[in-house]
């Protein structure tokens, strides 16, 4: 059962922080679901241990452990904006 909520709630970290990022048009539910669980996997590795709270990939549902994780997913789809827009199209 934790795994699905781990899903659900990685999902709406990554939708908010596409929303935040303006790129919610180019990804569906599963590229937010990977957004978000990837995004607290950075920001477990960069904001963690700098505000001391856990994030959603270490089982810290708490607001500031969501927050953290947001903040990941907002520095994950940041450097991919930053890459993409660096390519000819």
């Amino acid at each position: 059962m934790n795994f699905f909520i781990w899903l659900f709630v990685g999902a709406i970290i990554g939708w908010v922080a596409s929303k935040i990022m303006r790129t919610d048009a180019q990804q569906g539910i599963f590229l937010n679901m990977v957004v978000g669980i990837v995004g607290a996997m950075i920001g477990g590795y960069l904001i963690s241990p700098l505000v001391g709270v856990g994030t959603i990939n270490q089982r810290d549902f708490s607001a500031a452990g969501l927050l953290v994780s947001l903040v990941g997913a907002v520095i994950l789809l940041g450097i991919a904006n930053f890459i993409s827009r660096g390519r000819v199209r």
